[in-house]
């Protein structure tokens, strides 16, 4: 049997989220135009959307619709 250990994250998903597009982005900046940053902007865009999915997810509005 597998066992699992639960990880205490001390900030929210949410914000780790927000960071790590910041962090992408951070990188993006230091880099010439191509792939590499090309691929670094798409990873914060979609930690960006992450985070405002998270974020819609846990609303009071929309658990109060359910």
């Amino acid at each position: 049997m597998l066992s699992h250990t639960r990880v205490k994250h001390e900030i929210s998903f949410g914000q780790r989220l927000a960071n790590e597009a910041q962090r992408a982005r951070e990188m993006a900046a230091t880099l010439p135009p191509g792939k590499m940053r090309d691929a670094l902007l798409e990873k914060a865009r979609l930690a960006d959307l992450a985070a405002r999915i998270n974020g819609w997810l846990a609303s009071p509005e929309r658990k109060s619709q359910q």
